[in-house]
């Protein structure tokens, strides 16, 4: 028999309790996986709003924990306009709403006609909305094809019934997949005259976008330019969160696998004195009761990173169903999937079969029998 082939018997042999403790790592695999994906869905969602302006960076409210409640003014915007190297400062205002079952998530913008085309946004048919007209709306693409809407139609969005006038493309998913209305009507809607949510930022060609970010966080302290992913986490407080939890997930998760893990070994241990012992009595050396242990910890840990898998795809996939979460939660399974659950496996099986390990390699042929 390899020794390859003696861990895994050893591992079946005692078919219940290997089961138990791999699904007692399985659990803290899917607790990892599952915030690891949720983590990573919210930060997409949010960032990939950020990156319907076509901008060099975005500037948001300081420790806001909403990104997309940032509370900013139009003489915020006209300040951060006039600072040297800003070529252009586009302000919008934005809302979420249901609009039903299949587009639970539709980001409504504010914008002035004037500033589409610095956003980014192309005509497709139609013509933007006038400055003024309160019951005109321009949508993205994607969410025309959805629900199959044509210009001259009605379609009730911001609190009231509004005639499609043009359709619109930014080339990004969530921008094609909203809703633009004048900025003016769209402020008496919201209730925030004068108010704005993000500026979209347009350096002069040739300025260098760091040092020019710089100057707009340092005109004021609540301002917040966010130019990458690493940016958007330090201003937004709910995804800081999100991210402490995760990662606070993940140690526990080791720990208490890492515990139980420890426990079944230990009594695997109590109970193959007399095996050790014979292995040791015929020349095993230390260094392979060792491997041996391990390796049988390792086992159980890979098979309840497997499980653990399973379960966090059918956990994503019913959170992904919630109504509090549906359009939010994109679940994404790439390699990091997948690395996270071997990394914790490994940490739980290895942290929790050292020291039954230690003790079976230093076991004396004679203790072990005296003990049996």
């Amino acid at each position: 028999m390899s020794f390859p082939w003696l861990i895994v018997h050893n591992v079946l042999v005692k078919k219940a309790r290997s089961a138990l403790t791999a699904c007692a790592v399985a659990i803290g695999v899917m607790t990892v996986i599952a915030l690891g994906i949720v983590t990573e869905s919210v930060r997409t969602t949010a960032a990939g709003v950020l990156d319907v302006g076509s901008a060099d960076f975005t500037v948001a409210q300081r420790n806001v924990s909403d990104i997309l409640g940032s509370a900013l003014s139009e003489t915020q915007l006209k300040r951060v306009g006039a600072i040297p190297g800003v070529q252009r400062a586009t302000g919008v205002l934005l809302d979420t709403q249901k609009f039903d079952r299949n587009h639970p998530l539709v980001i409504e913008i504010g914008i002035r006609p004037q500033d589409l085309t610095p956003f980014g946004v192309s005509m497709i048919a139609g013509r933007p909305f006038g400055p003024n007209a309160a019951d005109e709306v321009i949508l993205g693409t994607r969410f025309v094809q959805d629900l199959n809407l044509h210009l001259g139609d009605r379609i009730r969005l911001a609190g009231g019934t509004k005639k499609v006038v043009g359709v619109f493309s930014t080339g990004n998913v969530f921008g094609d997949s909203a809703a633009m209305f004048p900025l003016v009507p769209f402020q008496a809607f919201e209730r925030q005259p004068d108010g704005l949510s993000l500026f979209f930022v347009k350096v002069d060609p040739g300025a260098d976008v760091v040092a020019v970010e710089r100057r707009v966080r340092a005109s004021s302290p609540i301002l917040a330019p966010i130019r990458n992913l690493i940016e958007f986490g330090r201003a937004d407080r709910d995804y800081q969160l999100i991210t402490a939890a995760d990662r606070a997930a993940t140690i526990v998760a080791i720990a208490i696998g890492a515990i139980v893990v420890m426990n079944t070994m230990l009594l695997s241990l109590v109970e193959r004195y007399r095996e050790f012992g014979i292995l040791r009595a015929v020349g095993w050396t230390r260094r392979r009761i060792l491997s041996l242990v391990l390796g049988e910890a390792i086992t159980i840990g890979f098979g309840g990173a497997a499980i653990g898998v399973l379960f966090a795809y059918v956990l994503i996939r019913v959170l992904a169903r919630l109504p509090e979460l549906a359009g939010i939660l994109q679940p994404t399974y790439d390699a990091g999937v997948f690395a996270r659950a071997l990394f914790t496996a490994a940490a739980v099986a290895f942290l929790g079969a050292v020291y039954p390990a230690v003790r079976a390699a230093r076991l004396s042929p004679l203790e072990a029998m005296r003990r049996e």
